[in-house]
């Protein structure tokens, strides 16, 4: 990607991925996917309300997967009926990569 289609990509993806980490619940799931990767909807419902108080329903947390996985940041891998999903950081590396963070006693 060059130019200015590659500044409309990653200026999306960014936004999608702001989007995805403005709310907390979807903080709270990537936390978990963090913690143990891999989990079924069921396992991360049981973990949010055991772990973070979280009392969301089932659909609750799959709409908030959706909203993840459009910013890339879960991906879902099929076993038969299952769905399990994983931690993605690489949305979260292009920021980083975009807008570096200069190291301690280095000035901006």
């Amino acid at each position: 990607m060059t130019g200015k289609y590659w500044l409309a990509y990653t200026g999306r993806v960014a936004a999608d991925v702001y989007k995805a980490l403005a709310d907390a619940t979807r903080r709270a799931i990537l936390d978990e996917l963090q913690d143990r990767d891999g989990q079924s909807l069921f396992e991360l419902c049981t973990r949010l309300t055991m772990r973070h108080g979280l009392g969301s329903t089932r659909q609750a947390v799959s709409q908030h997967l959706e909203v993840l996985e459009e910013a890339g940041l879960v991906t879902v891998r099929r076993e038969g009926r299952y769905k399990f999903h994983h931690l993605d950081t690489g949305p979260l590396r292009q920021i980083a990569t975009r807008w570096p963070v200069p190291d301690e006693g280095e000035s901006p």
